[in-house]
């Protein structure tokens, strides 16, 4: 018995949450794990680009929410897990995409 590609690769029933899934990269993952089946909860800082690129993914059938909040913030960060928790029941797959330009070793970037 064989399996097919689009089996193993079958993400229904899963929650992935995209940091920086506003646009550029992020979104491009988003969309390619919603084409998979996976529910999409969406942060970014702008709620103008959330919505936008919310609506572009639900044009696609994929199930989108957003949360606006800034990443470098540790109580945005807790703010936001608590929020997608308590509106997708669950997170099955982070993609950690948002990111800053940092010109210092790794271990002198601040919390």
């Amino acid at each position: 018995m064989s399996t097919s590609v689009q089996q193993l690769f079958d993400l229904s029933g899963r929650v992935a949450l995209v940091t920086g899934g506003s646009r550029g990269l992020g979104l491009q993952i988003a969309e390619a794990l919603g084409e998979a089946g996976a529910k999409i909860m969406l942060t970014s800082r702008k709620s103008g680009d959330l919505q936008e690129a919310s609506a572009h993914l639900q044009d696609k059938g994929i199930d989108t929410r957003w949360i606006a909040a800034d990443a470098s913030v540790p109580e945005e960060i807790e703010r936001m897990v608590n929020e997608a928790l308590q509106r997708m029941g669950q997170v099955d797959i982070l993609v950690n995409n948002a990111g800053a330009t940092w010109g210092a070793p790794a271990q002198d970037h601040p919390l």
